[in-house]
């Protein structure tokens, strides 16, 4: 006979089992299929997951339930099926579970926004987690998990539910805690956990959400209650990011194990994965706890030949855009990159642009909504450093949140503005985003947003109309540059040059030997190439870095090596000298520089830029490209 759940919580951390969804996603089925329905379609499946979570360590797995209730399977005309759903879950993660493991009945939001509008009630929400959590109570489950709660007022609604139902069922209830330990209305993580405490839960905590960092930032503020009612914590592994057809997650398992430790000293009981976790993680988990046995959104591709109004296409003649044809050979171009705020004080900005103006820099680029996070508008951020500075400004302009016309008419407004470059990307997926109910469009890929500012420069929309003038943007591409297996994303750049790109700007790179590899790699393609440089700014960085931010690879040499100072002013020091030292050895033979600023200080990037200039590096002089041909 199992040890009741909350007997065993006091006694020891027990560990939860990693994501079911992306998992079930990983191991062929398609993305997009709604996976709850497998529990009736492909129960092997599911119960082969399961059984891969027990064998790697997990004391609790969770049924395959996570969006079993009436609204979300409204939407696949399932609605009949929620009492069938659960009870099929709960038999399959009981099996799995036997006599030693716990199986907890996972209950996900409701997909209804709050707050409510007319024509939804609270007592709707409510028959809903009702008919959902009674199926699972029916279906045997030891414990109760309430995740991935985004509303407080949806979650108190859920917790009383389950109380009304539960009896000696204990109740976990976690939330989203996107940044700062806040949910993305703004509520305090110890406000939320008094309220879900009050309300009847026994365990609260913080899932999903924007990967290690941001767990460990709530439950560094909810170790405050480790006291009032046991913590728990079921973060992602990392951001996702998009390759191909697949949804990756960077954070490896020993870099998770670690962060489950440290939380686990704050006060977690119950630990465990969110989305991108494997069997590969709980295991490492379990060891380093010690712990003995017992939407992809559609992408359309679509480019519309320009029809001239004789009926015929004359040859013309394309350059590369205002920003790269005015860029001289005498000295290695160097672009900056600065994150707008996330407020509306954009002074600090426009004054950081001004002092790397006068480092050298020959262009500032702004992002827009890095990694889904609200921030300023670059556009207008871009036209204000331009009117004030007059430096060049690169606006970086994402596939995922316009459609095709508001894309078209924020191309046609950087022409207006006076911008001479853009950079085609498709954007970080808006999951990770820090606002409520944030969905991407995804209209296009970045080669089709490619294709599409090539048609404004030849001076035709993406219906082939006329618009009586030609843009002359610089469209710039990114690169995601993987020593270990580079073919996909080369072949994606051949693809974007192919479609009209000017230049390229690579995530961040720090072995120089890779990056000799990856010039050569794509020396071939014949448009100049902006290599991403980040200088780290400690050991917690790096690692951070590496773990949970898609696309970048630190090596483990100059991790050790960082984490070999105890002080991080030293860290700090040793990174920029080793920054220093990566530039010197590369800047005669790469094409430009792309310094990314870390944490935003433009001070840093500014005195690298001194540096540079000081020195008087060349680069590669493939500035002298000859001008592309339509």
């Amino acid at each position: 006979m199992k040890t009741p759940f909350l007997k065993s919580l006091g006694d020891r951390v027990i560990l939860g089992d990693g994501a079911i969804g992306t998992y079930l996603y990983e191991k062929g089925v398609d993305y997009g299929q709604n996976t709850d329905l497998l529990n009736m379609l492909e129960p092997d499946l599911v119960f082969s997951v399961h059984e891969e979570y027990v064998r790697a360590g997990a004391e609790l797995i969770e049924t395959n339930t996570f969006g079993a209730n009436r609204f979300k399977l409204g939407s696949q005309k399932c609605e009949a099926r929620v009492r069938e759903i659960n009870l099929a879950g709960a038999a399959l993660a009981s099996r799995a579970a036997g006599k030693e493991i716990y199986a907890a009945g996972s209950v996900g939001p409701t997909g209804v926004e709050f707050p409510l509008g007319p024509d939804i009630k609270a007592h709707d929400i409510e028959d809903a987690f009702k008919e959902q959590i009674s199926a699972l109570l029916e279906g045997g489950v030891d414990v109760l998990i309430l995740e991935t709660f985004t509303y407080l007022d949806e979650l108190l609604i859920a917790i009383g539910a389950a109380v009304s139902l539960a009896g000696d069922i204990p109740v976990v209830a976690q939330m989203v805690f996107p940044t700062q330990a806040k949910t993305t209305l703004g509520l305090d993580a110890v406000s939320c956990a008094a309220k879900a405490v009050k309300a009847g839960a026994s365990v609260f905590g913080s899932n999903c959400g924007r990967g290690v960092s941001a767990a460990m930032q709530a439950l560094q503020r909810l170790s405050v209650m480790r006291d009032t009612v046991a913590l728990s914590a079921f973060p992602n592994a990392g951001l996702p990011e998009l390759i191909g057809n697949r949804t990756i997650y960077p954070a490896q398992p020993a870099y998770m194990a670690r962060a489950m430790t440290e939380m686990t000293k704050l006060g977690a009981r119950l630990v465990g994965g969110c989305c991108g976790t494997t069997p590969l993680h709980i295991h490492e988990f379990k060891k380093a706890l010690h712990i003995k046995k017992a939407s992809i959104s559609r992408v359309v591709q679509i480019f519309t030949e320009a029809v001239e109004d004789n009926g015929c296409r004359e040859a013309e003649t394309i350059g590369r855009g205002g920003l790269v044809d005015g860029l001289k050979d005498a000295k290695i171009p160097i672009l900056v990159e600065l994150d707008p705020p996330q407020h509306l004080d954009v002074r600090g900005i426009i004054d950081g642009a001004g002092s790397l103006a006068a480092a050298g820099a020959d262009a500032i680029t702004l992002a827009e909504h890095p990694l889904a996070i609200l921030r300023a508008d670059n556009l207008s951020l871009a036209h204000f450093i331009r009117d004030e500075i007059g430096i060049q400004a690169v606006v970086h302009l994402t596939c995922r949140d316009r459609n095709i016309l508001g894309l078209e008419a924020q191309i046609m407004g950087a022409y207006l503005l006076g911008i001479e470059a853009i950079l085609a990307i498709t954007g970080d997926p808006a999951a990770s985003s820090n606002q409520p109910g944030v969905s991407g469009v995804f209209d296009l890929n970045s080669i089709g947003l490619v294709k599409m500012i090539s048609q404004f420069n030849r001076g035709y929309n993406m219906a082939g109309n006329p618009m009586h003038k030609r843009t002359n943007f610089s469209i710039g591409v990114a690169f995601s540059y993987r020593p270990s297996s580079p073919a996909l994303q080369v072949q994606r750049l051949e693809q974007k040059a192919a479609s009209g790109a000017h230049f390229v700007m690579t995530q961040p790179l720090f072995d120089a030997d890779d990056i000799e590899a990856m010039m050569e790699a794509v020396s071939h393609i014949n448009i100049p190439v902006f290599t991403g440089i980040f200088p780290l700014m400690s050991a917690r960085n790096a690692d951070f870095l590496h773990n949970e931010i898609p696309g970048i690879n630190i090596p483990s040499s100059i991790r050790k090596a960082l984490w070999s100072y105890e002080n991080v002013e030293d860290q700090r020091k040793a990174a920029m000298e080793f920054t220093n030292k990566l530039i010197s050895k590369i800047a005669s033979w790469v094409d430009g520089l792309y310094i990314i600023s870390p944490l935003n200080k433009w001070e840093v990037s500014a005195s690298l830029v001194v540096d540079i200039r000081k020195a008087g590096f060349k680069g590669s002089g493939r500035m002298a490209v000859p001008d592309r041909t339509a």
